[in-house]
């Protein structure tokens, strides 16, 4: 074999060499310039830096965190202040940014490994998996719901329903069981600040995980709707801290003649007539009576009643009462005045000082009509039920 110059066989090696790296930079740096350069497109289209907050876009938030990163880094400002025309890295890093175990899912999502150590700047942590990726969107994702109207008499119900006590709100704890509990048709509940109303469950699919699984429609009060699926409202509601189930109208019996061995007796409903001489007041004696709800003895509350303008100055007789067991006397109270509200007496006496009292306890309803709504209460059926002065007597209300 003859002597080969080495020069010659330099030059036949150099055929096979690898491709020199554009300007010599190592695959890390070139990610590190990419994403800058992904930032500054940013800055020129918007005209801003981006910036942390829930006003911005996923996107944006992303570019922040990353930017923060990059002008933290003194390698990463190195490599990338020749590149730097918009002067982004003379900025500091926002300190106000949310760390990562304070950060909400989608910021969870722009939070960037930092360019020091075995990652690099384009390689994300806490990601989430994608089924919960899937999760969050369609909680996220809500469309305009087209037949609202339909809808809206239930959300007013269901609040009139609240603030009278008719249904309460109960807190999601993790111990409740509540994940394996069955969501039906008919519920409502409160997601995002939003009172939600599953209007439709789909049919039964089986879960990744082997449960069961449905598709819903739910409706929101401020007029969207949503398909997410049945776990994923459970998830959602689990994770809300304000999430709340809206109990049913009907809880069982509220109260009865007689107390059973296990109640806890809280109070009594009482009925009065009033034996004022005022002329109104004598005309429809019969009419006219005093609903309320005392956790002592009725006695004790009215024995002063010929002194106090709440009794229309003069003594009163009882009626009828109900004992009440383990319920809030103040709620039903509530829901009596509300049902009866049409039929509210509208008198004013003076006091003792001469000064004029509007009593505000005091209805013109038939005793039997009470009577019936105390039964209506007791079986959780007095929410379909509203009072018509007119006819005297309680009628379905109109949806």
């Amino acid at each position: 074999m003859s002597d080969i110059d080495l020069d010659e066989l330099r030059s036949e090696l150099d055929d096979f060499a690898q491709p020199e790296k554009k300007g010599g930079r190592s695959a890390r740096e070139e990610r590190i310039i990419a994403g800058f350069e992904e930032i500054q497109r940013f800055v020129e289209k918007s005209g801003h830096e981006p910036r942390h907050g829930e006003d911005g876009d996923i996107f944006e938030r992303l570019y922040a965190v990353r930017l923060d990163r990059l002008r933290a880094l003194d390698e990463c400002r190195s490599i990338l202040t020749p590149f730097d025309h918009q002067g982004l890295l003379t900025g500091a890093p926002v300190a106000s940014a949310a760390p990562a175990d304070s950060m909400d899912e989608d910021e969870l999502l722009a939070e960037l490994e930092g360019a020091a150590g075995s990652s690099d700047i384009t390689r994300l942590r806490h990601v989430r998996t994608s089924a919960e990726k899937r999760e969050a969107e369609e909680i996220a994702s809500r469309d305009k719901c087209l037949d609202f109207e339909k809808f809206t008499p239930l959300f007013q119900q269901v609040q009139s329903d609240i603030e009278s006590g008719l249904r309460t709100t109960r807190r999601f704890v993790k111990d409740s069981g509540f994940l394996k509990a069955e969501i039906k048709a008919g519920q409502f509940f409160i997601l995002g600040g939003q009172t939600a109303y599953v209007a439709e469950v789909g049919n039964l699919i089986k879960a990744p995980n082997g449960e069961s699984d449905a598709r819903l429609r739910v409706i929101y009060s401020n007029g969207t709707e949503s398909d997410l699926l049945l776990r994923s409202l459970q998830r959602a509601l689990y994770k809300d801290e304000a999430g709340r189930r809206i109990t049913e109208p009907s809880a069982g019996p509220l109260f009865g003649d007689q107390l059973e061995g296990d109640d806890i007796e809280s109070g009594t409903i009482y009925v009065l007539r009033s034996l004022s001489n005022h002329p109104f007041v004598a005309e429809h004696r019969q009419l006219i009576h005093k609903i309320g709800v005392t956790g002592g003895k009725v006695e004790t509350r009215i024995a002063n009643a010929a002194h106090d303008a709440t009794y229309l100055l003069a003594e009163v007789e009882v009626i009828a009462t109900y004992k009440l067991a383990d319920i809030n006397r103040a709620k039903l109270e509530n829901i009596f005045h509300r049902i009866f509200a049409p039929a509210q007496l509208d008198l004013t006496i003076p006091d003792r000082f001469g000064h004029p009292v509007r009593p505000r306890e005091w209805f013109l309803v038939p005793l039997h009509v009470i009577d019936e709504a105390v039964q209506h209460i007791r079986d959780g059926s007095i929410t379909n039920l509203v009072y018509d002065p007119k006819a005297a007597r309680l009628m379905p209300a109109s949806r």
